[in-house]
């Protein structure tokens, strides 16, 4: 079973939930383990809030500048790529926000939800948060991979 879907969105806040809501739906009808749906759906939740908030020229206000999303459930892995056009991140990145900070923690929470993650930038086209799970299914999951 291979499922891939991308999706070009405006850096608006209501942007974050309907990106979630895609992947919640498509993971329920693949028979993806619900647990495992909601954490990717969080990390994908906070990777979304910071292209939104960080991830354009001229800050969260211009909603002309855009992001991608892209879901690829391909065996039992789903890999999840959001890439923004904003400045990318410092060269040197600052250390891990605790989790109790007001602010900054979405990476954190990534890193704790997902497997393996990957940061980084792409020349001239802004930041990229990549992350990977390992799939769980429902017994009676009907795109289950065999």
């Amino acid at each position: 079973m291979s499922i891939w879907w991308s999706l070009h969105l405006r850096r608006e806040a209501a942007s974050v939930p309907l990106a979630r809501r895609l992947l919640l739906g498509t993971m329920e009808t693949a028979g993806v383990d619900p647990d495992v749906s909601y954490d990717l759906s969080l990390a994908l939740s906070e990777a979304c809030a910071n292209a939104v908030e960080h991830g354009g020229e001229s800050g969260p206000q211009d909603s002309s500048a855009a992001y991608r999303v892209t879901a690829y459930l391909d065996g039992e892995k789903c890999r999840i790529e959001v890439t923004d056009s904003g400045p990318g991140f410092p060269p040197v990145r600052p250390r891990p926000t605790p989790m109790e900070a007001e602010n900054g923690r979405g990476l954190c929470l990534i890193h704790e939800l997902a497997d393996h993650v990957q940061i980084g930038n792409k020349p001239g086209r802004g930041a990229v948060v990549s992350f990977d799970k390992i799939l769980k299914w429902r017994k009676d999951a009907p795109l289950m991979a065999v």
